[in-house]
């Protein structure tokens, strides 16, 4: 059975992931990278759900070092990035900044790796597939297909997942009016 890095953005968007590629008969080492959080607290909180999803279904979980600066230092490449909208040019530099260091884990791993953010309505999957496709190992699993996103809820609520309402980043979390 061949591993796959999966890179994990929240349990709640992972839950419905995890559960279909578990479906497709693949072993699944679970990949918490997530420097766009704003703030260290925020991450904390969403990788201690990530932690038991992990243990709910005996997976392995390895956590990427949190580095909101330089995930600040490459989004802020544009001159207008904290006016983009969700879905706009900064998302193009969080997805490769999350991405980039997921493909760096799974070479260093000898596996390929794919991406929960694909299973958001919020996301953009064609640009999340073209900016993962730049990455050898890159697999395109399309997560929102067969209400993968209606699944995450329902996984959510049974499993008491936080499920926060923006992205992770301040601009998001602006955006949301949270």
């Amino acid at each position: 059975m061949k591993k796959l890095l999966l890179h994990v953005c929240c349990a709640p968007c992972a839950s419905a992931c995890v559960e279909r590629l578990l479906e497709s008969e693949r072993e699944i080492v679970l990949f918490f990278s997530n420097s766009n959080i704003h703030t260290e607290e925020e991450f904390e909180k969403r990788l201690f759900h990530v932690r038991r999803l992990a243990e709910i279904h005996h997976l392995e979980l390895l956590v990427d070092e949190y580095d909101h600066a330089a995930w600040l230092r490459t989004v802020s490449m544009e001159t207008d990035y904290a006016v983009q909208p969700e879905g706009g040019r900064r998302c193009r530099s969080c997805f490769s900044f999350s991405l980039g260091r997921a493909a760096a884990k799974a070479e260093a791993l000898g596996m390929n790796f794919a991406t929960t953010l694909t299973v958001s309505p919020h996301k953009n999957s064609r640009l999340i597939f073209e900016v993962g496709g730049a990455f050898a190992g890159f697999e395109s699993w399309d997560f929102k297909k067969k209400d993968g996103f209606k699944r995450s809820i329902e996984l959510s609520k049974h499993y008491g997942f936080y499920r926060q309402n923006f992205c992770g980043c301040e601009f998001s979390f602006r955006a949301a009016d949270v």
